[in-house]
């Protein structure tokens, strides 16, 4: 799909809760979004926000030519975006980067550590079209950093793990057994997280011989490999993880933040 920069309708703004919300945007063509791809919203009305923000886009509705982003609130930019009223407008650069791809079979594991969920609803909803089957596992600290796993039971089983016990399997996600389990069940994990998940969650999927894509959080500037600020070591080189990624298959990676 060819990128775009233009001002689109927003049509919706959920708030999932108090440092979430789901924001609806329309845009032409958003059924092309493959999933893991991202988007860079400009933020206006402020004098201290000057670069795009990027999100992974969650979901799309091609007929009614909608898509989601799931944001968190963490600074003014993004506090801005949770003020956005449906008819207002937002200019947006979509869609950018490379997503991830469908395996030949499945079933498979998607794994989002607290706002990493982003794209795996739409990537859960593209491998049911083809008739594979998705389980996911969501982490976090808390309870509060579970995001949207009544989204993920149309796929296949849904996983909870938060470090405190407050919901699901107690400790980390990657100590949960639907990721350790033995003679593991999977043809591939898909991840989004913390870097350090993200390598924790590839050296398991070494051990248990499963193909692994993880998408990178890499700070963008640009969206479009111009600055360098997302650059990334891998086993071919440096790659900017705008436009090369941010999905990566595992065993590319170097595993530094940047370079």
């Amino acid at each position: 799909m060819k990128k775009r920069v233009t001002d689109l309708r927003v049509v919706s703004n959920a708030r999932i809760n108090e440092k979430h919300f789901l924001l609806g945007i329309a845009a032409e063509g958003c059924g092309e979004i493959v999933p893991g791809q991202f988007v860079e919203v400009l933020v206006r009305g402020s004098q201290d926000v000057f670069l795009r923000r990027p999100f992974s886009v969650c979901d799309t509705d091609p007929e009614a030519g909608i898509f989601y982003l799931l944001i968190k609130e963490v600074g003014p930019g993004s506090r801005l975006l949770g003020g956005l009223r449906p008819g207002e407008t937002v200019n947006v650069m979509y869609p950018l980067g490379h997503g991830y791809t469908l395996p030949p079979s499945g079933p498979v594991l998607m794994i989002g550590g607290g706002y990493g969920i982003a794209p795996m609803r739409l990537l859960g909803r593209r491998l049911k079209a083809h008739g594979i089957t998705a389980d996911t596992l969501i982490g976090g600290r808390s309870a509060s950093d579970i995001l949207l796993a009544d989204a993920f039971t149309d796929f296949g089983q849904v996983f909870m793990a938060t470090e405190d016990g407050s919901l699901g399997h107690q400790g980390l996600l990657t100590t949960h057994p639907a990721i350790q389990v033995n003679g593991n069940p999977y043809t591939r994990f898909y991840a989004c997280g913390p870097m350090g998940m993200l390598k924790a969650v590839s050296e398991i999927a070494s051990t248990v011989k499963v193909d692994c894509e993880v998408s990178l959080e890499n700070t963008m500037a640009c969206g479009f490999g111009v600055c360098l600020s997302c650059i990334t070591g891998t086993t071919t080189g440096n790659r900017c993880v705008c436009t090369d990624g941010p999905v990566f298959n595992s065993t590319e990676l170097l595993w530094q933040t940047s370079v």
